[in-house]
């Protein structure tokens, strides 16, 4: 890899980049969009366009709330503690050049888990971030996957999916709560206005009853399609999408057999793509792999004249950076 202000080696092709980051943004825009379509009509539905204002302004505050202190919030839950350049000095090194090709004004904290579950989540804005690693994800990685995942992290909080998710996750809780609160006033008014003859609302009653569970849906939804945003932002950070699949492939292989393992003989959990928070492993890897540009993309060695006792591949030098434990970065 490359030090600072220098980009990544061109290993991925662009246009399938270009794609792929395409139908990513189409989608989020649909989904965020129609997520809160659903809350308005649901507001509506409760209390015409003065529920669409006060949902609107419940919703904005309860969005800057969450932003604000929900990093805190999950780093005391998981009894997360910050680990110091001074105790890992390789992967501080690999999350800041990582960041500042993220174009992040700020490096994010490094913090440690105490736990065996292979995982690593982030947190926060971009002017305010923390990557977590468990030591189970520590001790499982090679240095190339370990490096695929901290770009993934860092595309996340690049991404800003942290406010993406929190306004995803205030616009299903309160279609919930207005849907539950909407419905238990129709039950309380039904029997006035069936004995004054009004006609029951079955269009408002059915949108109470089915608007939480579409909501929790295109949460989900949106869930995964920044998830593969964040995989493709990874392997642009890092021009090695081999990385981040072999470390998502392992991942799948671990979390599956802690899963079996902690379920009677014989049982098998229900996985149906649409419950998800995540996208199946083997769709990433696919979309990955699909992102490695062949040789002739970037050096046509081919056409180039042959120099007896020369090779066609221009001299990078000497590696500038070297780090014991993950490798070398050029």
């Amino acid at each position: 890899m490359t030090p600072h202000g220098i980009g990544p080696a061109i290993t991925i092709d662009p246009q399938v980049r270009a794609r792929y980051r395409r139908r990513n943004r189409l989608h989020t825009l649909a989904l965020a969009a129609g997520a809160v379509l659903l809350l308005s009509l649901t507001a509506w539905t409760l209390a015409g366009p003065q529920g669409v204002l006060w949902a609107a302004i419940g919703g904005s505050l309860s969005v800057m709330l969450a932003a604000r202190y929900s990093s805190a919030l999950v780093l005391q839950l998981y009894g997360a503690r910050e680990v110091t350049p001074a105790a890992f000095p390789e992967a501080h090194m690999i999350v800041r050049l990582l960041a500042e090709r993220a174009g992040l004004p700020r490096m994010p904290k490094l913090y440690l888990v105490q736990s065996r579950m292979v995982n690593a989540f982030s947190t926060g804005t971009r002017e305010d971030s923390a990557i977590c690693i468990t030591e189970g994800l520590l001790a499982r990685l090679t240095p190339r996957e370990f490096v695929g995942v901290m770009a993934h992290e860092l595309a996340h909080v690049a991404h800003g999916d942290i406010h993406v998710m929190a306004m995803a996750d205030v616009v299903a809780r309160m279609t919930g709560i207005m849907s539950v609160f909407g419905l238990i006033l129709m039950l309380i008014s039904l029997p006035e206005a069936l004995a004054g003859g009004a006609a029951v609302p079955w269009g408002a009653v059915l949108l109470l009853l089915v608007a939480p569970t579409i909501g929790t849906a295109v949460q989900l939804a949106l869930s995964r399609t920044r998830e593969f945003e964040a995989d493709l932002g990874a392997a642009s950070l890092t021009g090695d999408p081999e990385g981040l699949a072999g470390a998502l492939m392992k991942l799948e292989r671990i979390q599956g057999r802690m899963w079996e393992a902690a379920l009677p003989q014989g049982a098998r959990i229900p996985d149906p793509s649409v419950l998800r928070t995540h996208p199946q492993t083997d769709e990433r890897v696919r979309r990955l792999r699909e992102l490695r540009a062949s040789p002739e993309r970037w050096l046509d060695t081919a056409s180039m004249p042959h120099v007896a006792g020369r090779s066609p591949v221009p001299d990078a030098g000497a590696p500038r950076r070297r780090l014991t434990r993950f490798g070398t970065w050029y």
